[in-house]
């Protein structure tokens, strides 16, 4: 079931009602582009208890259409890698 920001922006004015609506908005807001600035600048994001963010950068190589089985060169490309904490692994 996938979570949107307005899902989670709910949820944080369920757990603080003494904030405005629109000031957890702009919270969320303010952190998600910080992040987003950090794995732009190559720095590795950390939240204690969820997860770890950084990005990995891949090689250029040559590939293959596999409706025409033409070769197709991919350029070199930034990549965003992720790895949930434990308590979030499904068993």
């Amino acid at each position: 079931m996938p979570t949107t920001k307005s899902d989670l922006v709910k949820q944080l004015s369920k757990s603080y009602p003494n904030l405005l609506k629109k000031d957890l908005e702009k919270f969320f807001e303010v952190f998600i582009n910080e992040i987003k600035i950090a794995l732009k600048n190559d720095e590795r994001v950390e939240l204690r208890g969820w997860g770890v963010f950084s990005t990995k950068n891949q090689k250029s190589k040559i590939s293959r259409n596999p409706k025409t089985g033409e070769k197709v060169i991919v350029n070199k490309k930034k990549v965003l890698t992720s790895k949930c904490q434990k308590i979030f692994l499904m068993r």
